[in-house]
């Protein structure tokens, strides 16, 4: 390049196009940042009220009764507008506070949001209100670790993902020492409220901070956060009063539009099955949104594997005259061979290829992996309770721990534990592979749960997968359908015919448009076998090309490609839903706090209509805790919510099975749900499942008045 053309770097870099180019800000951002989302109707009066709702009811724990006196009569209470309260209240209302915030947790889209909210309504109210958020999460609360939130700093993060203004962190508040070190906190800073945005265990938290700082009146608000969207509240009757926690919709919509890419890859390279992980520790939330999203072909949900009841084993039993409790519950060898059948009945269509959506904790739902998992959360329990050390500190190879169980079975270690684990449970663990014996014996995490992340799944059944589908190729059962008009072409090139050599090779030979090798074709050598058996070839004569070529395009080669789907969507922009959604649950902490409530999560009816109907509301979090084991111990927490195998929206998902598999010469059924869009019409306003959940229950509805 001639020296004169040749510019500087400095030059280069100050050069407003090239610098807006590499701005860390960009136009959409800008957009996003800007964007100012709607607010309930009723935020629009210069007041709010609570009205309590007492036609909701719970079924309240004797414990959480015991434990949480101060807050267990709390009730549901709606949040109204009122223009001219009586002068003490509205004075009330107007004083300045001292809020302090805190994220607990795994991140989740939206929840700047939700500071953004309580932030506008509590300057609207009295700019002399100060807001405070505690730096990574409630360790924060716990060492006095925080920032004055200004509103510069709030803007920078409107409408934007993460949780990066003031970070997170997963400790719990769960000791006399953690709770009196908050407390001292709470009280320095002389807060009116703290708010805890987090998930079940964080709203249990929430619970327990409202209960301990009550007498010193410092109010406590939780709001539901978690992408696996296992926080979905209802009363005794069933009634819904929070139906999804916020960041769901937008993870769900940023995994399928990954997901639906390799659906679009898969159908053009036709030789991968992708294997996708999604989130969902406990509860198959958002792989049953990802199903309706992309249709792909496979979708296991795990509430539904728990449910599976094997009626002919059932019946087997019954005719020997016993009883088969395995039948009750899918396990891992039956999942592997469902698997497989999906894989041979798209093969014989040509169809080698496809995608497998799997939720993280799915093994969880499987008969023996529960079992064991059950039994180790009580045999890691009783260690450190008895040895006052902790279980994988002490044992920390997998060689350490399988003596330790071995010693169980012999009887050495006489503690609690020696009747947990015996010679059955010893057999069958051993026969797992090690990879995964090690990661059922991995430590857990800090809320004492399993860590199914750190699991591959995908290969503990990939791997069974490949080994029964290897034993039904030698079989002759699996093989890949060879389209009728493909062959001909291909014999008729050759100089052959193909009347002739058609009901040699094929079992369906014009019974179907995709043919199949017969079964007892396997190799190249019974192929010439046959041949040779029906003289259409002689001892000495090699296979003709063209039926070398046609079996050759029969033999299946099982190819796959595993993804896991996690942290990716935990970190997206917030769809436009979950930006309306977290900024109506911040502006509902703050009418909660101006009136007085404590031990309440902040919530929005009718998240399934359009906005127009949303209705902000207080949920008392007491009245949802119930007795749970955690860490080989019972605990009072909030329950978390699993699919329901009779809503509508898993009712759909499972209608539609066979039409997504695809399993048929047509085109694959795949949904091209595409990006997360902030600008323009065709931006999908709330998730599949809460729309097909609430038609549902409309449709039962009318149907009832309609036999009325």
């Amino acid at each position: 390049m001639p020296e004169s053309s040749t510019i500087g770097l400095n030059q280069l870099l100050d050069h407003p196009a090239v610098a807006d180019a590499v701005a860390d800000v960009n136009m959409e951002l800008k957009e996003r940042v800007a964007y100012q989302p709607p607010v309930c109707e009723v935020f629009n009066n210069p007041f709010t009220c609570l009205v309590p709702d007492t036609t909701y009811q719970f079924e309240i724990d004797k414990d959480a009764h015991r434990q949480l006196s101060h807050i267990i009569d709390n009730t549901v209470q709606r949040i109204e507008g009122s223009r001219n309260p009586d002068e003490s209240a509205g004075a009330n209302y107007r004083r300045a506070r001292n809020i302090g915030i805190v994220f607990s947790g795994g991140p989740s889209p939206g929840g700047h949001n939700v500071i953004a909210g309580l932030f506008d309504a509590a300057k609207q109210v009295n700019p002399d209100t100060r807001i405070f958020g505690f730096l990574m999460g409630p360790d924060g609360i716990i060492d006095g670790d925080y920032m004055e939130l200004t509103r510069d700093l709030v803007d920078r993060y409107r409408n934007v993902g993460g949780f990066t203004m003031i970070k997170t962190g997963r400790t719990k508040i769960d000791n006399e020492k953690k709770m009196s070190l908050s407390r001292e906190t709470c009280k320095q800073l002389s807060l009116d409220a703290l708010v805890v945005v987090g998930g079940d265990d964080s709203n249990t938290n929430a619970a327990f901070l409202a209960q301990e700082m009550f007498e010193d009146g410092i109010q406590v608000i939780g709001v539901p956060k978690t992408i696996d969207g296992d926080i979905q509240v209802r009363d005794a009757r069933g009634r819904v009063l929070c139906a999804m926690s916020f960041g769901f919709h937008t993870a769900a919509r940023s995994f399928s539009q990954a997901i639906a890419n390799l659906c679009t890859d898969a159908s053009s390279d036709v030789k991968y099955w992708h294997v996708c992980k999604v989130m969902g520790r406990v509860a198959s939330h958002l792989a049953l949104e990802v199903a309706l999203q992309t249709h792909a072909n496979m979708t296991l949900i795990g509430e539904d594997l728990s449910d599976y009841v094997d009626y002919a084993r059932l019946e087997k039993a019954e005719k020997e005259g016993v009883v088969d409790y395995t039948a009750y519950g899918m396990t891992l060898r039956h999942l592997s061979r469902v698997i497989c059948d999906a894989i041979m009945d798209r093969a014989a269509v040509g169809k080698n290829y496809g995608v497998l959506v799997v939720p993280e904790g799915v093994l969880e739902f499987i008969n023996e992996i529960q079992t064991f998992i059950i039994k180790f959360n009580t045999i890691i329990g009783n260690y450190n309770k008895v040895h006052d050390r902790d279980f994988h500190t002490a044992l920390p190879t997998l060689d350490d721990k399988l003596e330790y169980l071995r010693r169980l079975v012999r009887g050495i270690r006489r503690d609690v534990s020696y009747n947990v684990w015996n010679a059955r449970d010893d057999e069958l663990f051993n026969d797992i592979p090690a990879f995964f014996q090690e990661g059922l014996l991995t430590e857990r995490d800090s809320h004492g749960n399993f860590q199914f992340s750190q699991v591959k799944t995908e290969k503990v059944l990939l791997d069974l997968v490949k080994d029964y589908l290897g034993i039904l190729k030698e079989k002759g059962r699996y093989k890949i359908g060879i389209e009728d008009g493909q062959f001909a072409k291909t014999l008729q090139k050759g100089g052959l015919e193909p009347d002739l050599y058609g009901p040699v090779l094929f079992d369906n030979w014009q019974q179907a448009r995709y043919l199949m090798i017969k079964k007892n074709i396997i190799s190249k050598k019974t192929l010439k076998t046959v041949l040779v058996n029906t003289g259409l070839l002689g001892d000495d004569d090699p296979i003709p090309a063209p039926i070398d070529k046609i079996y050759d395009q029969s033999v299946p080669k099982f190819k796959t490609q595993t993804h896991f789907y996690g942290y990716d969507g935990r970190g997206s922009d917030p769809t436009r839903f979950d930006c309306i959604y977290t900024y109506n649950l911040g502006q509902t902490v703050f009418s909660l706090i101006a009136n007085g409530a404590t031990g309440q999560m902040a919530a929005i009816l009718n998240l399934e209509q359009d906005f127009s109907g949303w209705r902000p509301i207080g949920i008392p979090i007491a009245p949802l805790m119930h007795i749970e084991e955690r860490k080989g111990k019972l605990e009072l927490v909030l329950e978390k919510s699993i699919v329901d195998v009779n809503s509508p929206a898993f009712r759909v998902v499972e209608a539609l099975r066979d039409r997504w598999l695809a399993a048929t010469p047509e085109e694959d059924h795949y949904r091209h749900p595409g990006p997360i869009r902030f600008a323009g019409n065709s931006e999908e306003n709330r998730p599949i499942t809460l729309l097909l959940n609430a038609m549902g229950g409309h449709l039962s509805t009318q149907e009832e008045n309609t036999a009325g």
